[in-house]
Formats: C-alpha cells, structure tokens, sequence
C-alpha cells in the first residue's frame, strides 16, 4: 500500500525519533551507576511457569510446556506472537499477512488457543475472524510460556487446545536490584525496511517499597518482498479469466506500523505488593491479496483470487486496498499477599480493556469493532491439606462486542463468564500426581435485531490428572489425561453474511452444543551430560467438534456453515539437543525437533442440514449433504528442524533449518500446499560494562534460500507468500 500522508493507514506521527533518542541516552545515563546483576543466558528448564498457580519450573510440571525467555526469546522475537513462538515443537502460527500471526498450538487455534498477558485474556478481538491481529507485543516480553494441551483447567474453555501466556512485567511485583534497570534495542530489516525501537525501564524507590516499570515500542515496516509472484502457480492456473500474473517481487499492502506503551506503578512490602498500570497498543497493518470495493464493483462470480488484477495500478490499490487500524486501552489493578489464615498466598487480578478495530477501504471506513471487556481473577494457594498443595481459583469475564459496517457479519452480543477451579499436586517417593477439576458458566446475549436464533447460556466442566515418574536422576515418564470442554462462542453461533477476510459466506449455527475432548498423551524427558531428550504422543478424541464446512454452495461466494460431528486429532512431537564440543573453539551444541499433527473427522456417511442464506430480507434457503468423515482442514504440516549454536566468549551464533512437509492431507474442496525450507542464522558479539551493563549487536537472517513459502493454514495461502530472504540487524543495551 502506498504510504502517502492521506491515507488512514499511513498517517505518521514521526514517533521513531523520540525512541531511538531514548533508546540511546538511557544507558549512557546510566552507565556509571552501580548494579548487581549482568545479561546472563537463561536455563529455560529452570524459569518459573506463572501461568500455573502453584509455583513451578518448566522442569517440575506435571503437564506439556514451552518457554522462552532471555538470548532465546531475542532471537525468536517477531512482529507477531505467532511467529515468535513458532519454531517451538508442536507449535507454528496462523498467518494473514505480516500484522497478523496467532498462535497453533497442535494443530488447534483461533477460539481453541487462548492468549494471555500474564494470566488475563488480552482482550482483543483476534477470534473473531482471521484478518483480526493480537494486541499483545512481544519486543516487550520477559518471557512467553505455551501450555500445550488443554488449559481449560486454569483459563475455561477457550483454552481447550492450548494457552500462550505473555509476562511483560508492566507491574511490578518486587523491587529491582539496583535503583534503575532496562533495556533498550534498535533495529533495521532489509525485505521490509523495518525500523524498531523499544526501551524499558524498570526502578524502585530509595526504601524499596516503590516500584516504576515503563516501556515504549515504535515499529514501521514498508512493503516486504517476496521470490517471485504473489498469486500462486495453482491459483493462477485455476482461474482461465485471469490472464495477468500480477504483482511480483514485492507483496503491495503489506506494510505495518506498530506503537505500543505502558506504565505500571506498585507498592511492594514483606509480605506481598499492590499495583496498577496502564497501556496501550495501537496497530495499523495491510491485508494483502484483498481488496473490498473491487469486489463490490465487479460481479466476478469468484473470491479474492481477483485482487490482483490491477495491483500495477497505483490508482486503483489506493481506492480498494483494505487496512486495519487497531486502537487499544487497558488498564489493570493487581496485587498480592503471603500468609492469609488457611491459605499460603492470595493473588488478585483485574483487567478493564476497551478496544476498537476500524476496516478501511482505501480511504472510506468499511466495518467497525468495538470490544470492551472486564475479566477479574482470583487465586488462593493453600496450605498442605490431606498431603495435597494445592489452588482455589475464581474467574469472572464480562464482553460487549459491536460491530458496525455493511460486512458486520456477526451481530452484537454481550458474554458472560464465570468458572471456578481447583488444581492440587502431591507427592509420593518417584511419584508426583497432579489433579484438577473447573466448572464454567457461559452466558451469550445477542442483538435480537440482527440474531438469526435465541440468548443461549451453556454449562462446561473439565477434569484433569496427569503423573510424572521420575525413575532416576536422568529419566522421567509423564502421563496425562483430560476431559475438557468448550462452548460456542457468538462467531459460531449467529455469524450470517458475507465474511470478506476468508472470501466466503459464513453461517452460524444457533443450535450447537459443548464439544468434549478426551485427551490421553504419554510424554519423556531424558538428560544425561551433554544429552536432553524430550518426546510426547497424544491423542485427543473430540464429541461434537465445532467446525467451519464447505457446502459445496456459491451464493455470493462460497458458502460455509459451522455446525459439529465427531473428530480426532493425534500427534507426535520430539526435541533432542546435544552439547558435543567445549574446548579452546568455543562451545557447540546442536538441536533437531519435529512434530506432526493429524486431524479428521471420525464419523461415516453423509449428513443433511438445512441453511438460510441471507439477501435483503429474504433468504435463499438450501439442504446441504455433509460427509461424516475425511480431513478437516487447514491443519498444520509435518516439520523437521535442526539448529547448529556456538558460543565463545563474547560471540555466539547459530544456524538452523526448518522442513515443512507438502501437506496433501486435505479437506473437500481444499487445495494441497507444496512443502518448503527456511533457514535462518543468527550472529551476536555481546560485551559487559564496568558497571554491570552490557552491549550487544546483533545480526539475524531469515529465509536465506529465498524460497516461496505459503502458510497452509493460511486463507491467503494463494495470494501472499512469506517474505523472502531478509537480514535484521541492531543494537540492544542492558542496564
């Protein structure tokens, strides 16, 4: 998209400067004053898992995790959290242009992943469709951590296939170790011209008692560029009244712009602190491969494979090209205690987050949405009772959402939600058990002037125990299982009408019912010297799996219908490292993983449900015959990965490769994707200062072979590639 001056999307207001000059001055202030501590490298194993309520490392859970934190986290940032967490086993992210990047976690996303800013939803509206982004940065992290299977058990049943949750820190919980601390980074990129600045700083009062956190992020990015064409080889065959290739080189509206901010303020005493703090996230990205008004100025009688019939056009781009301008506002109140009568620690959350997401079409506003939400959180740790330690948990979450346009495809709808939970874990010699049990109370109120069915409120309960053996020092099996349950959201219950972001009439079904997963997974973790192995198989069975079908029908575009049946989903993942060398050359170490994923639906036959598709005040009413059984679609491919590190004083590097297989396990009327390769290296010279500081350059490269790449996943998977071969450079200072 171009970036001219007059465009909603573009509209600057020179911000980098003010970041970049801070960025810069705050450790040279500094750098004089004493502090204690330097930029260590982080034993991941051993980083507590807040996202639990009882105190744990990654290493003690009973239950499947991942976390990134320190050099680790540096090298995977992105400018999606999807991306970040990506090269995580079993984990890979959703992908609708560069602004846009939600978590997989096993093959699960969207309604099923719930993302969490250190324990509390982030309240944005990135469920609602595909195109929608998280507001949640993660240049700003201390450390992300993915729950992997469900987490309904601690979040309800939006974490049914997983959670990532985000601890930025933005209010503090203990002082810092010296009077003022921070970080600062700056960076470029070469396939987008990105421009990044982020500081933070972190201080605590002469008597210890009051704590500050501040951090500011400002990112521009232009259009990225990619290997060769923007439309598929496929695509472009598929469509004979399609004769131009379109745009290649670069990907047109592919350009993001990111600030993001925050201010916390706490109290900390001996036994416990009391903090608020406020922030903001505001984003404005391209939706490339879309463009509304042309699809309204021409009845083509086919989706948005025509976008790119006059991207040479610069005239046109301006008028139809599609922008997402997303504004949030949140603040939150949280604070905790040690020793409160029967419990060892109360914890109390409360997050208000009002949120507006504005759809343009070139210049003119198409659709508007509004989320304004209010989740609180309450979690009491008990003393020892009958041998078992354990939480008593109490979430509430209050959701008005709105939206208004001609492309409003889902009616305004108030949620209610409110679940309480128990978890305890004990134990006994090599045993160590853990168990669990929540239940939800799911209320939907929806505009009765634009709902297609009645209010619904819905009952879910979810029961977990899983068990770890450690036979020896080195060895340790884990086994666990589940029964979790989700209820419908309002997407899946009342959407009707055209939904631009997939191309596709979207039709919701007011009748659906809680989907039930059974889940059983058998996992190992072995280390002995400089080996670590990690490997899981699970298989989950799901009643009533939720899902989106294709009818087969084209009424205004292809019709798609949510309704439910039976499916499973069993996968595998592995990770093994090795540390083979330390001598006068440095240290090496090499890591290689891989996962997979199958999904399908487990029924035989064909089914018939009747559908109603909207048109002015009449329908055009159809039966559509259903299979039982086959792929469900969209599922993540296979993937192979290795990566080759070394570090030696003050360097460190690291080279790695990723395959990820042709995905040809496809559903009805859902094209294979071909199977590609990233390699990335990274190249850091890292040096301490006198005072305890530290400064470090750095130099990242991401798909290095140049190859075309399209997300499977991905509805844009024919109309915009991932970017093409890129260097990221920069600076970052610790203090």
């Amino acid at each position: 998209m171009p970036m001219s001056d007059t465009t909603p999307f573009s509209r600057r207001h020179r911000r980098l400067p003010l970041v970049v000059a801070l960025a810069l001055a705050i450790p040279l202030v500094h750098a004089q004053e004493p502090a204690e501590h330097e930029h260590d490298p982080v034993d991941l194993d051993s980083v507590q898992v807040r996202a639990s309520p009882l105190p744990s490392t990654a290493e003690e859970l009973t239950r499947p995790v991942e976390v990134l934190a320190g050099e680790r986290l540096d090298e995977a940032k992105a400018n999606s959290l999807g991306e970040t967490v990506s090269r995580l086993p079993g984990v890979q992210s959703s992908y609708f242009g560069p602004g846009v990047g939600r978590p997989i976690v096993r093959g699960f996303d969207g309604a099923r992943v719930q993302v969490l800013n250190d324990g509390l939803g982030a309240g944005d509206v990135s469920t609602v469709s595909v195109d929608h982004a998280v507001s949640i940065e993660p240049f700003l992290a201390n450390q992300v951590e993915v729950l992997k299977g469900p987490a309904t058990l601690l979040y309800g049943s939006g974490a049914i296939g997983g959670a990532v949750n985000v601890v930025d820190g933005r209010i503090p919980e203990q002082a810092t170790y010296a009077p003022l601390e921070g970080r600062a980074e700056l960076r470029g990129g070469t396939v987008n011209d990105e421009r990044t600045g982020m500081a933070r700083l972190d201080g605590t009062s002469s008597d210890g008692h009051l704590v500050f956190h501040f951090d500011a992020l400002h990112r521009e990015t232009g259009d990225y560029d990619i290997p060769g064409h923007a439309e598929s080889e496929g695509a472009h065959e598929a469509d004979p009244d399609h004769d131009e290739e379109g745009a290649s080189g670069t990907l047109p509206n592919s350009a993001l712009r990111t600030d993001a901010a925050a201010l916390g303020v706490s109290w900390v005493g001996e036994r416990g602190f009391v903090g608020v703090g406020y922030s903001l996230f505001n984003s404005r990205y391209g939706v490339p491969g879309h463009s509304h008004g042309e699809e309204e100025d021409h009845d083509h009688g086919h989706d948005d494979h025509d976008d790119h019939d006059d991207h040479d056009d610069d005239t046109h781009e301006e008028e139809g090209a599609v922008s997402i301008v997303m504004d949030q506002r949140r603040g939150e109140l949280r604070g905790g205690v040690e020793d409160v009568g029967p419990f060892a620690s109360m914890r109390v959350k409360l997050a208000r987050t009002e949120y507006t997401h504005t759809e343009y079409e070139g210049d003119e506003v198409g659709t508007v949405f509004d989320n304004d939400s209010t989740e609180a959180r309450l979690e009491l740790t008990h003393r020892p009772l009958l041998g078992w330690d354990g939480a008593l948990g109490l979430q509430w979450a209050d959701r008005d959402f709105r939206a208004i346009g001609d492309e409003a495809f889902v009616p305004a709808s108030a949620t209610r939600d409110t679940g309480i939970f128990w978890i305890g874990q004990r134990e006994a010699g090599p045993l160590k058990f853990e168990v669990g049990a929540r239940h939800d109370r799911n209320r939907i109120d929806v505009d009765e002037a634009r709902a297609i069915g009645p209010d619904r409120s819905f009952d879910a309960t979810s029961l977990s125990a899983s068990m770890r053996w450690n036979i020896n020092p080195d060895l340790h099996l884990s086994v666990g299982l589940d029964r979790a349950q989700r209820t419908p959201v309002a997407e899946e219950l009342y959407s009707s009408g055209l939904h631009v972001a997939t191309g596709s009439v979207e039709l919701g079904d007011p009748g659906l019912s809680e989907e039930t997963a059974n889940r059983a997974e058998l996992g190992l973790h072995w280390h002995h010297g400089p080996f670590k192995l990690g490997a899981s198989i699970y298989h989950v069975r799901y009643d009533d799996f939720i899902y989106l079908a294709e009818t087969g029908i084209d009424d205004g575009g292809p019709v798609r219908a949510w309704t439910q049946d039976d499916a499973r989903f069993n996968g595998a993942e592995a990770e093994a490292s090795w540390a083979f060398a330390e001598n006068a050359s440095g240290r090496w170490d090499l890591r290689v993983f891989g996962d997979i994923v199958d999904a399908e639906l487990t029924g035989s036959g064909t089914r018939e449900i009747d559908i109603a598709v909207p048109h002015g005040d009449h329908d055009h009413d159809y039966t559509v015959s259903l299979a039982r059984g086959g792929n469900l679609p969209r599922i993540a491919p296979a993937r192979l990965g290795g990566e080759l590190r070394w570090e030696r004083n003050a360097w460190r590097a690291s080279l790695g490769a990723i395959r990820y297989a042709e995905q040809d396990d496809v559903a009805q009327g859902e094209s294979p994707t071909p199977g590609y390769t990233l390699v990335d290296a990274h190249l850091a010279w890292h040096l301490d200062t006198a005072s305890g500081g530290a400064w470090e350059v750095f130099l990242d490269g991401s798909n290095l072979l140049d190859e075309e790449a399209r997300v499977h996943s991905s509805f844009l998977k024919d109309l915009a590639p991932l970017p093409g071969r890129g260097v990221a450079f920069g600076v970052r200072a610790f203090f």
